[in-house]
């Protein structure tokens, strides 16, 4: 696990090249706290930050095939190096660590860019390949580990996070406007898009090559999650028999590993099947909170601690806490994300740091697989309602049955809230009936967001129309249909479930885990994301769909084999805080800074829109999402864009910093330079300060 940083151009490396590397590799000091490697070719140069997690003592990147020619900085973990190693060492390959991810650079000499078929893990890595004068850039399939770009004419340049990117002091510090008016409507910008104008990432499954001589860019999709073949048999012991291996897989680590623990049935899960194949002890952190909350699951989490007998760490968080680090918590985030719960996530993972457990499992992905979000199985269901009606086979929702109150999803007091501020259900048909209603017209595209009332469309539109400011006036009519184009024509089970690990889940749940997790030189395993289970829960809904069942049966069943029943019958809960209380606190210490701060400066915010905002108080239901969202941007403007510099959390010497600089090879377009060009020690600290 690491940060790598790199560029390659069409002319040759310059040493102000070199240092722009540099400087973005320092940027990513708290994603690698263990040492430092450059290599440098006459038209590349690939870095990267050390968290030492597998082959302490040997792994140093940059990895390199036999030869030499070939180089790699990778970021992420591969899970089945062993097996992959093996293979590998029948067909005659020498390895020189026992690091996982040096199995990339063989199996690349040895099946080219097929290599990928063969990785199951996270990762984003960089092979430079000297013979062949072509970077190799490649994204792993469900999209846990990021990977950033700019390009120009002449050169492109990656990072594992925005700031390092920034860092290299060559990027214009422009806010893009296609992504701010969908982080608006969502609360963070959906991929390949970021904030910044002209930066961009790697999308999921996706490989890239920059080919020197002639010069050539070219990116590849390798994998997509509908393609998954059909799988037959008992959905529960199918997903039972893959989450075992997935287990087996994913714990494995030469230092302590913990698990995020909630009351919930995914850590649940994950904690039982993790303790099942962890020899060692593993550890348990949940977060509770200083006030009474109906989301505190402290206890919950604590029962399933003993029972498993796994050391047991309770961290409490207080408005005071958030409040303080706040700032801290957006820059952390690298791009802006307006979920109050992710400063849970922030103090578990500095929590796991401090007791000295380097490696954490969460649970994220079990909703987005297995309909844990109604809305989201609403729009399934929706769809699937368009279809049949465009082709005859129903009639055309009516208004009647839409003004019938529907019963309450829960009968919990937060449940009840929910229904009765929707009108006793009426308002989600009404929204329901006029969404199929439009959508008839374009069947083939699925409903998506349009049904999620924390994004209500219409509201949107005319919301922000009057509160946006020049920059964003006039906003399109259906973000909520953009997103949807890329699963035209699926099943609508199909279709939603790749929409929301390819929007939410990524840009939400999975860029948080990595970020937040990081920040703290923490990696971060989602075993729920694995490419493999999900390819089954695919696989298992082309043969039978599980639509209609309750939410998360087929996942309920297929952990039975694996919970204890007093926890298998726990409702869903997460992460969630005491929102309004923080947001009280957050808008009394920070809410000035949106009266005239950099949103309206930018012409993002109207000056009305700015003061309005700047006086919010969170005491009034529903609860609008507007002006949090608004705050976290104004402080990413401050902490991230507007920063005079985008270091690392941790303020390293940059002598001590690289005092374990490995691998600093140089080669050329001619001949192999070995250790006689390897720069030493006080060469590389002192090309950091020059630059």
């Amino acid at each position: 696990m690491c940060g790598i940083a790199g560029m390659v151009a069409r002319e040759p490396i310059d040493d102000e090249d070199y240092r722009t590397v540099l400087r973005m590799q320092q940027a990513l000091a708290h994603r690698g706290p263990d040492g430092a490697g450059v290599h440098r070719a006459r038209h590349a140069v690939i870095a990267m930050r050390r968290l030492s997690i597998i082959d302490l003592e040997t792994g140093w990147q940059p990895l390199y095939d036999e030869t030499g020619r070939i180089a790699l900085v990778a970021n992420g973990e591969i899970y089945n190096y062993r097996e992959l190693r093996s293979q590998l060492e029948l067909q005659g390959h020498r390895f020189r660590t026992g690091s996982d991810c040096e199995t990339i650079v063989h199996a690349y000499a040895s099946a080219g860019e097929r290599a990928l078929s063969s990785l199951r893990g996270m990762f984003a890595f960089a092979l430079w390949d000297e013979p062949r004068r072509r970077l190799w850039l490649a994204r792993d399939r469900m999209g846990e580990k990021p990977l950033y770009l700019f390009r120009t004419d002449d050169y492109l340049m990656f990072a594992s996070e925005l700031k390092a990117l920034l860092a290299s002091g060559r990027i214009p510090r422009k806010l893009d406007r296609a992504a701010l008016e969908r982080y608006f409507f969502l609360g963070y910008v959906p991929e390949p898009g970021t904030p910044v104008a002209g930066v961009t990432k790697l999308p999921p499954g996706h490989e890239m090559t920059v080919e020197v001589g002639p010069w050539r860019v070219s990116e590849r999709r390798y994998w997509s999650l509908p393609a998954a073949p059909e799988t037959h048999g008992n959905p529960a012991d199918v997903l039972a028999r893959e989450l075992d291996e997935v287990a087996s897989l994913t714990i494995r680590s030469e230092v302590p590993v913990g698990v995020a623990l909630s009351g919930g049935l995914d850590s649940t899960l994950i904690a039982c099947m993790a303790s099942h194949h962890y020899e060692s002890k593993l550890h348990a952190f949940t977060v509770g909170y200083d006030i009474d909350s109906l989301s505190d699951e402290t206890e919950d989490a604590r029962q399933l601690a003993v029972h498993l007998v796994m050391p047991f760490h309770s961290i409490r968080v207080s408005a005071r806490e958030i409040t303080d680090e706040f700032p801290v918590l957006v820059r952390a985030a690298d791009d802006p994300i307006a979920d109050i719960a992710s400063y849970g996530y922030f103090r578990l993972m500095k929590a796991a740091r401090a007791a000295g457990v380097p490696v954490m499992l969460t649970g994220q992905g079990g909703d987005e697989l297995f309909w844990g979000y109604p809305w989201v199985r609403r729009a399934a269901r929706a769809t699937r309602q368009v279809l049949a009606v465009a082709s005859g086979a129903m009639p055309s929702p009516s208004l009647a049955a839409a003004l019938r109150p529907q019963p309450p999803a829960s009968l919990d007091a937060k449940g009840l809230l929910r229904w009765a501020s929707d009108g006793f259900g009426i308002q989600q048909r009404l929204r329901l009936r006029a969404a199929v209603r439009a959508r008839v017209a374009n069947p083939a595209l699925p409903l998506f967001y349009e049904l999620a009332s924390h994004h209500e469309e219409p509201r949107f539109v005319r919301r922000a129309n009057s509160i946006f400011g020049t920059m964003l006036a006039g906003v399109r009519a259906s973000p909520a249909a953009s997103m949807a184009e890329p699963a035209r024509g699926l099943p609508p089970d199909l279709a939603l479930t790749d929409l929301i690990c390819s929007t939410y889940l990524l840009e939400n749940g999975l860029a948080q885990c990595d970020r937040l997790s990081m920040w703290w030189s923490v990696e971060c395993r989602v075993p729920l994301v694995d490419y493999r289970f999900a390819e089954q829960v695919i696989g298992l809904r082309r043969h039978h769909s599980d639509l209609d069942l309750p939410p998360k049966t087929w996942l309920r069943q297929a952990a039975a084999r694996f919970v204890p029943e007093f926890a298998l019958r726990r409702p869903k809960r997460g992460f969630t805080p005491p929102v309004r209380h923080w947001l009280g606190k957050l808008f009394a210490q920070y809410g000035c800074s949106l009266r005239k701060g950099r949103l309206v400066a930018e012409g993002v915010l109207s000056e009305e829109a700015g003061r309005e905002f700047a006086d919010f108080r969170p005491t009034r239901a529903p609860l609008s999402p507007w002006p949090y969202t608004a705050l976290v941007l104004e402080q990413w403007i401050r902490e991230v864009l507007d920063a005079p510099h985008t270091g690392s959390r941790l303020d390293l010497d940059v002598g001590a910093g690289l005092a374990r600089q490995h691998g600093a090879h140089r080669t050329d377009d001619v001949a192999r330079v070995h250790d006689a060009e390897r720069p030493r020690d006080s060469q590389v600290a002192g090309d950091v300060q020059q630059a």
